[in-house]
């Protein structure tokens, strides 16, 4: 058996690895693994699994991954080899010989390799450590803080050991083997200036002293692009030993040349960057750096290919999925690549960055155009851009044609035989960009866009790569980029809420980081507070004439009207994400009308589809939508109000069809112009657990302004998700319901929550609050002439006091609610009240009583309705019969009540079914399948 963490998270066996499962999983090996022979509490596990806020059931999704952990272990014998995975009160503790763990073994080969007197064994030594590799550390597992902090110690440990290798093959002269070591390292890593100061020396032994001063050159230049520093003393030494032709270690010199001279440095500064107009993603000039040595010239006769970039992007961060797929678009014949997103992500540094970091690819050249799609000043004429083109290849003034179809036949014509890259900046249309494509087939065309240009999709295959915001993690590392490591290190809590504040977008980052910058004396938690309020935060990113807003302007005045006012609409919506239904009440429009105006939105990147009929709007496009037109604020909350009681009430009709209705409907309630149907249970459950984080903000939203008499109506309406996931933290949300039925001193609604809230309440083991609240929910009812609120009021109070050990008093409460459902005709809630009056019979040791009670409530209702309550009546029954001396009957009806209950993904009903019955019945298939329910509770957390 193995434990490695040096690459992937696994368990490698004789017979495999073994199957760990969801990413959670593994982090919580890793951690466990890191700290191996030392207990790990429960909250730095937490801390490893969830990267923010966790979920209420951390301890119990922890519990059930412990669980999985042990019975992997058990099934490998893992007690064969020591390993034992152990609970310590509020801790685990993982026992294993450290000779087992990849990462033990590989500190002890370093201390090793570093203790050998020649260089030849701790070349060996040095290997064998690196050998363990088998990529990043800490892979597949999900990588909350502590981890990230493990893997970036354990890749710097490695990276140390690289280094040593190579200085081990130096000692023994074989410099070519230690410059190839570290040019492979150094391509991973290229900001990294210890292994680049490694590399140049390792050339310069070897006798390449032009590839040894090149490499400088060119991590030079990437320091000042990437984050606009210059070298440090490792790079800065390694080059003066270069220059003076000496070493500085043992091994053979190489020979001198011209290169070796000091003289052969040139005093000269570079020249200023050539700027075209940028656009809102445009990165922002960096301040003058000390000059460096340039690069050589190109050699006599030869003319210079053309170049039309910008200057690379300063200060630019992150990226790396967007950046290899560009390579992978470019990858062809003529390709057309295609950046899209929204207003200020950072489409144009992107290319950009891409543009400078592969010049090799276009021997002949890179244009530029700004095709100023989105700007005020208005889109540039096309034959002026290709004005620019022919010119740059060459084309005498007096040549380029007057038309723009001969100057575009010229231009492709020109391009034929070249292999160029073109980069056709802010972009509006497909049919501007048709025009200014180039006719070689290996040219390569770079297209960015606020559109999707679906268009070009379509007729040139161009290949999309959009752009989303930056993780806070990289947008901390853009701030660093320009204030100074030691700024945001000094206030890293302070710069993640900016980063987050600003949405992760790269111009809001870039603005905050200007008023930052010149304000020294600012500190980034005073910003940090400021942009927290919402009412000025747009404001406070602008500066001088950037910014959001701006940005954010201009897209806007290309849309039609009827997506415009969609996106007002948008902007008063509570929650963060919208369907075509809630955008039509929103708007007062009708869901094929909404779409439409989504579809436009989302054409400009101004709402996201993250899945399909569901969009998402960024904060800062949240705040700007909002100031389009204030004044609608109320009608338009009012309209999403009313379309969640409307849906709600829908999907708790179609999970729960022998159901009560919970209310009636408001006096001014406003009907939407559709509703949306469900096609099952299944869809409707799906609904509203999809929807449940945004019916809280919206139920927040409405007691906040004073609608109280839909903030419980839209709270109460979850009732069958709150019966269906009972232990996920329903108390805050219908404690919000109770305020607002007091609010409106209505006893009926205010029965009605406190009936809910008992019961949750009981379930989370708090049973003392449920009974001083369930006291007065009945009497609340007989007010409201509720006989059947209160007869659920009754059953809950019931519950609560058979816990508290007066059963008698319970029975009695259940069976006056049993009385008071008959006398309504209510089928439902008797099937309830009899369910509640069977499972205490049960505990009053009456297992004939709860058979009888448990039998007359399933006949009380069809069978594909009532999963969860018919899985609960089952169980009832199997227990009975167990009681009355009938195992195999019981065990029967158990089964039964397991398998219903895990056919329609009540998981707790399985858990609870499987429990009784493992504990008459050993068979592993009970355990298999009780242990799987737990697993999927598990991974739901």
């Amino acid at each position: 058996m193995e434990f490695r963490l040096l690459g992937t998270v696994s368990v490698e066996t004789l017979t495999g690895p073994l199957p760990l499962g969801p990413a959670k999983r593994r982090s919580l090996l890793a951690a466990l693994l890191l700290s191996a022979n030392t207990p790990v509490s429960l909250g730095r596990l937490t801390e490893c699994l969830w990267d923010d806020e966790p979920p209420s059931q951390a301890r119990g999704v922890i519990q059930g991954h412990v669980s999985r952990l042990r019975a992997l272990l058990a099934g490998a014998d893992a007690e064969a080899y020591g390993v034992e995975l152990a609970t310590l009160g509020d801790a685990y503790v993982l026992r294993a010989p450290e000779t087992l763990l990849d990462s033990q073994r590989f500190e002890e080969l370093l201390m090793l390799a570093r203790e050998q007197r020649g260089p030849m064994d701790a070349v060996l030594m040095f290997k064998e450590a690196l050998s363990l590799w088998q990529g990043p550390a800490l892979s597949g597992a999900f990588a909350g803080p502590p981890l990230r902090v493990a893997a970036h110690s354990l890749e710097e440990s490695r990276l140390a050991t690289v280094e040593e290798l190579s200085r081990a093959y130096g000692a023994l002269g074989e410099h070519h083997r230690a410059a190839a070591l570290l040019t492979a390292e150094t391509a991973a890593h290229p900001l990294r200036e210890s292994l680049a100061a490694e590399l140049m020396l390792a050339l310069f032994r070897a006798g390449r002293q032009s590839e040894a001063l090149d490499r400088f050159h060119r991590t030079r230049r990437l320091l000042a692009d990437e984050l606009g520093i210059d070298p440090g003393h490792d790079l800065a030494d390694a080059y003066a030993l270069i220059l003076r032709g000496s070493p500085g270690t043992t091994g053979a010199a190489p020979p001198k040349s011209a290169e070796s001279s000091p003289a052969a440095a040139p005093p000269g500064a570079e020249g200023p960057s050539r700027v075209a107009g940028g656009g809102p993603d445009a990165a922002a000039p960096a301040p003058p750096r000390p000059p460096f040595p340039a690069a050589p010239p190109s050699p006599a006769g030869e003319p210079p290919p053309v170049d039309l970039l910008p200057r690379a992007p300063r200060g630019f961060h992150g990226r790396a999925a967007e950046l290899a797929a560009l390579s992978r678009s470019a990858a062809g014949e003529a390709p057309v690549c295609l950046v899209t997103g929204p207003a200020g992500v950072g489409k144009t540094a992107l290319a950009l960055q891409w543009a400078h970091r592969n010049p090799a690819l276009f021997p002949d050249g890179r244009l530029f155009a700004d095709l100023r799609g989105f700007s005020a000043a208005g889109e540039p004429a096309l034959i002026d851009v290709l004005r620019e083109f022919l010119l740059a290849l060459g084309v005498s003034p007096r040549r380029v044609p007057e038309s723009v179809p001969a100057a575009a036949a010229l231009f492709r014509s020109l391009t034929a035989r070249r292999r160029l890259l073109v980069v056709l900046d802010n972009a509006r249309d497909s049919a501007t960009v048709r025009t200014l494509l180039p006719g070689g087939a290996d040219c390569v065309t770079l297209v960015t866009s606020r559109h999707r240009l679906e268009g070009l999709i379509a007729s040139d295959a161009a290949r999309p790569v959009p752009l989303d915001t930056l993780e806070t993690d990289d947008g901390t590392a853009l701030l660093a980029g320009v204030l100074g490591e030691e700024r945001v290190l000094a206030e890293p809590v302070a710069a993640r809420r900016l980063s987050e504040l600003c949405g992760g977008l790269p111009l809001a980052l870039r603005v905050t980081a200007a008023r930052l910058a010149g304000r020294p004396r600012w500190t980034l938690a005073a910003l940090a507070g400021e942009l927290a309020d919402e009412r000025g935060r747009l404001a406070y990113l602008d500066v001088d004439d950037t910014g959001v807003a701006a940005a954010l302007r201009l897209t806007v005045q290309h849309l039609p009207p009827g997506a415009v006012h969609q996106l007002a609409r948008l902007g008063h919506h509570p929650g963060g994400h919208y369907d075509p239904y809630a955008a039509a009440a929103l708007a007062g429009t009708d869901p094929v009308t909404a779409r439409a105006a989504l579809e436009h939105l989302a054409a400009a990147h101004l709402v996201t589809e993250t899945a399909p009929g569901r969009w998402v709007l960024h904060d800062l496009v949240r705040l700007y939508a909002r100031s389009l037109d204030p004044a609608s604020a109320r009608e338009a909350l009012i309209g999403v109000l009313d379309h969640c009681i409307a849906t709600a009430l829908a999907a708790a009709d179609t999970a729960e069809p022998g159901g009560e209705p919970c209310f009636v409907l408001p006096e001014d309630f406003r009907r939407p112009s559709a509703v949306q149907d469900f096609a099952d249970r299944a869809e409707a459950m799906r609904w509203l657990a999809t929807e449940r984080e945004d019916l809280a903000l919206t139920a927040l939203a409405a007691r906040e302004a004073g609608l109280d008499d839909r903030a419980w109506r839209i709270i109460l309406l979850q009732w069958p998700q709150m019966v269906w996931r009972v232990r996920d933290s329903w108390s805050p949300l219908l404690e919000l319901a109770l305020e607002a039925a007091r609010a409106e001193k209505d006893a009926y609604a205010e029965s009605r929550v406190l009936t809910l809230l008992g019961w949750v309440l009981t379930e989370e083991g708090r049973t003392a609050e449920a009974a001083a609240l369930l006291e007065r929910s009945p009497v609340l009812a007989r007010e409201a002439g509720d006989p059947l609120g209160e007869a659920t009021a009754l059953v809950n109070l019931a519950v609560v006091q058979a816990e508290l050990g007066e059963l008698p008093t319970a029975l009695e409460n259940c069976a006056r609610a049993v009385e008071l459902t008959r006398g309504e005709g209510d089928r439902h809630t008797e099937m309830l009240t009899l369910q509640h009056l069977a499972r205490m019979h049960l505990t009053a040791h009456r297992p004939q009583e709860a058979l009888d009670c448990a039998r007359t409530a399933l006949d009380l209702g069809p069978e594909h309705e009532e999963a969860a309550r018919r899985s609960l009546l089952l169980a009832v029954c199997g227990e009975a019969q167990l009681a009355l001396g009938d195992e195999e009957e019981g065990v029967r009806l158990l089964d039964r009540a397991a398998q219903e209950a895990e056919r329609d993904g009540y998981d707790e009903g399985a858990v609870r079914a499987l429990e009784a019955l493992l504990r008459v019945s050993g068979r592993p298939e009970f355990r298999r399948r009780h242990d799987e329910a737990l697993r999927r509770l598990a991974e739901e957390g």
